[in-house]
């Protein structure tokens, strides 16, 4: 009949209406504005990639050196633009190099003791390594101004003697609230990190806010060529990379699949097979165990991530003998035990899962044979509380330790001794736990048993779940 197609032609109408307009908000809002100043991108032992925005166009230039008064060596961005990507090769590891930035006209930043950065250690190097983790940061004010001057205070009171304050940060996903824009991303990002960012490269984590518009990609560099350690990726969606003798790696739980024979899956074998460092530090998004803002027993909850990764991830991770998992997405602070194979429920979760209870809940104690030791424990935290805090339950029986606090965690690793902390608003440390790899220690724990074993990983439906 001709009214049917006549609303049906309205109907077509309309969708093609709010789908123009829907690219339009997305594409417009993904673009990279204003004028940025400059941060480290992807440090490898040997080369940086040095990033900044300028209001005109312009050919940009970096100059450094390792004396600060004397920046005597130059490179030259290969063509003229707003956005300005500047990799610097033939570097020393383990050296901290002074810079500024400008362009063919002058430099207009820079050259102080403020502005250098510092290339990694060559892979398996022993040597002490900080790493700052935080979570969920997206959202600007003076939670997150809190988090980060409270660490700023820990770690001026706890120096390290020739060292940096810092050598890793990590940054666990929804960098960007409430939808990853460049005005977002501007705001909880760039201002409120405006000086660590000039020194010390941030290694994002993918989040289901910042999927929701192609900023992160634009704004970031990572290693998909494996050239800062690990196997080759060919996407900037995870990657890995290596400080001394911690490998660390970096998946992507929000649009990546985790079926057997998918790509992230297929990556992330042959890089836990390469991997010799001593110690193995993995993070992504979605927390495998939580009672936070998040139910990680909900399959209707972010389109079931938390249960995939737990099933389908979790056995390769504790296969490779992992030794600290890292999530957000709860607005919260929750730590496990050292546990083993608990691929189910919660209500599944029994002490034939806890390797170790580490005694003392805020003050626990995990020891662990030497060096990549299959099924020999894994601690799993979610730190997802850098700028925000929720209301929940917080009673996984995994977690012995659950609070409504914000913060962030810092993590010293020297030698065979990892110690993490959590490090509230306050400046207060609010949960310490330590895991020591000890030579010719046998926990004896014998791995998963038949009913732990994981179901047959199934590719699920995206959905661009809130949280």
């Amino acid at each position: 009949m001709i009214w049917v197609r006549r609303v049906l032609k309205f109907l077509l109408l309309l969708v093609i209406v709010y789908a123009t307009a829907r690219f339009g908000v997305v594409y417009f809002g993904s673009q990279l504005q204003g004028e940025r100043d400059p941060y480290i991108q992807s440090p490898t032992p040997t080369s940086v990639v040095m990033r900044w925005q300028t209001l005109e166009n312009r050919m940009g230039v970096v100059r450094y050196g390792v004396d600060e008064d004397h920046l005597n060596l130059t490179v030259l961005e290969d063509e003229v633009g707003r956005v300005h990507s500047v990799k610097i090769d033939g570097l020393d590891p383990d050296t901290r190099y002074y810079y500024e930035v400008g362009d063919i006209g002058g430099y207009s930043r820079g050259g102080t003791s403020k502005d250098w950065f510092r290339t990694l250690p060559k892979p398996g190097t022993e040597r002490p390594v900080r790493v700052w983790v935080i979570g969920d940061s997206g959202q600007p004010g003076q939670v997150a101004d809190n988090v980060r001057d409270s660490m700023k205070r820990w770690v001026a009171t706890n120096p390290r003697q020739g060292l940096p304050d810092l050598d890793v940060w990590l940054a666990l996903g929804d960098i960007a609230y409430t939808s990853g824009t460049d005005k977002q991303f501007q705001a909880a990002l760039f201002d409120t990190y405006h000086d660590l960012l000039r020194n010390t490269a941030i290694w994002p984590v993918y989040g289901n806010h910042d999927a929701r518009r192609w900023t992160y990609f634009r704004l970031f560099t990572l290693p998909e060529n494996g050239e800062a350690g690990g196997a080759p990726s060919g996407t900037e969606h995870y990657y890995s990379f290596d400080f001394g003798d911690v490998h660390f790696i970096v998946l992507d739980s929000e649009s990546s699949s985790v079926a057997r024979g998918s790509d992230m899956v297929e990556w992330l074998q042959r890089d836990l097979e390469r991997n010799h460092g001593q110690w193995l530090v993995v993070a992504f998004h979605h927390p495998p165990y939580s009672k936070g803002s998040h139910d990680s027993d909900d399959y209707g909850d972010s389109g079931g991530r938390m249960v995939d990764v737990r099933k389908h991830i979790l056995p390769m991770l504790e296969a490779a003998g992992a030794d600290l998992v890292l999530s957000g997405h709860s607005h919260m602070y929750e730590r496990s035990y050292l546990i083993d194979c608990a691929y189910g429920n919660s209500d599944a979760f029994g002490p034939n899962r806890i390797v170790s209870d580490g005694v003392e809940h805020h003050n626990a104690r995990y020891i662990k044979p030497l060096k990549n030791r299959t099924h020999s424990g894994t601690v799993y935290v979610v730190a997802g509380s850098s700028s925000k805090v929720d209301s929940a339950p917080i009673n996984h029986p995994a977690m012995p330790v659950s609070m409504l606090e914000a913060g962030s965690l810092i993590i010293d690793i020297d030698g065979d001794k990892l110690t993490s902390r959590f490090l509230n608003d306050k400046g207060e440390v609010k949960d310490e736990f330590s895991i020591t790899q000890q030579a010719g220690y046998d926990n004896g724990y014998g791995g998963c048993t038949p009913d732990a074993e994981p179901a047959a990983p199934a590719v699920k439906p995206v959905s661009d779940a809130a949280g």
